[in-house]
């Protein structure tokens, strides 16, 4: 059974208005057409909408049933056509971005803020990943962009590049290489290195550049757990300066004295497709992400 929309909006506007008179000005129609539209319902299903033994026609009990019912449908057309609209405008129905959880959140989530508070009709999907896992995710997903410190570049994708960030080499203020000036590798690698495990499938085959090779490498899962552990003195790593900033003023953390350097700088970047050029969520994500780094 296909069920008439327009007779619903009819029947609705008839209970809002009061009266089918009224509902025929307020939808610019001949009141026997407003008529036709309800004698088609009540044929249709076969009951009785409007009880017309009085001067006033009044719902039924099944009649009000139906336009319950009704309204609902109404509504759900009524996001459906709004969707459609939105998407007829250049909105996606989902955008998915994967994050190197190596980079500071803070952009990426004034972003997300930014859309939210717009009540934009774009479903937004972010993963975190880390090393080799990001493109892993992104190929996978096919998503839309990532937010990447290092990928394999293709004459499909397009990559806009974000301001330099900082890595630096911290421990403990309770290890032993917080006190040591002028460290050497062999002297780095008598202590444990935490590292991030690569959330790839497969891990890259070239080592992580920053990784300095030693057999004492604890992999954790995320630079949250890293810097826990890099608090308690379980070993020496890279951090993004961004989220050891309050520790290396208050002394929790040191920045190491290597001799081949303690700070790295890296430009992240945002990659997405050429094939598929980004919509207006895509547009208004760039922007944003884009801004947000260029205020750190």
């Amino acid at each position: 059974m296909r069920i008439d929309i327009e007779a619903l909006r009819v029947l609705d506007v008839i209970i809002s208005e009061g009266s089918f008179a009224k509902a025929a000005t307020k939808l610019h129609k001949a009141q026997s057409a407003v008529s036709y539209q309800i004698k088609k319902l009540e044929q249709q299903f076969d009951i009785a909408i409007f009880d017309r033994s009085s001067y006033r026609a009044e719902l039924t009990p099944q009649g009000r049933a139906l336009w319950q019912e009704g309204k609902q449908l109404l509504q759900q057309a009524a996001r459906i056509e709004n969707l459609a609209d939105q998407y007829a405008r250049g909105w996606e129905p989902t955008f998915e971005l994967v994050v190197d959880g190596a980079l500071p959140l803070e952009p990426v989530m004034h972003a997300m803020k930014a859309l939210a508070d717009q009540a934009i009709p774009t479903k937004i999907q972010i993963k975190i990943e880390a090393l080799g896992g990001v493109q892993m995710r992104f190929d996978q997903d096919e998503a839309n962009m990532m937010l990447v410190l290092d990928y394999n570049p293709s004459p499909r994708l397009c990559a806009a590049p974000l301001p330099e960030l900082e890595m630096v080499l911290v421990a403990g203020a309770e290890h032993p290489l917080a006190t040591q000036q002028s460290i050497t590798l062999p002297v780095l690698l008598e202590h444990i290195e935490l590292t991030i495990h690569d959330s790839s499938e497969t891990p890259l085959t070239k080592q992580d550049p920053l990784q300095f090779g030693g057999d004492r490498v604890f992999y954790l899962h995320g630079f949250h757990s890293k810097k826990s552990c890099l608090m308690m003195g379980l070993g020496f790593g890279w951090m993004p300066l961004s989220m050891v900033v309050d520790e290396l003023t208050s002394g929790e953390l040191i920045e190491l004295d290597y001799s081949a350097g303690s700070r790295h700088q890296f430009v992240p970047q945002l990659v997405y497709h050429t094939e598929r050029p980004l919509g207006r969520a895509g547009e208004m994500i760039l922007q944003a992400i884009e801004s947000g780094f260029s205020g750190l």
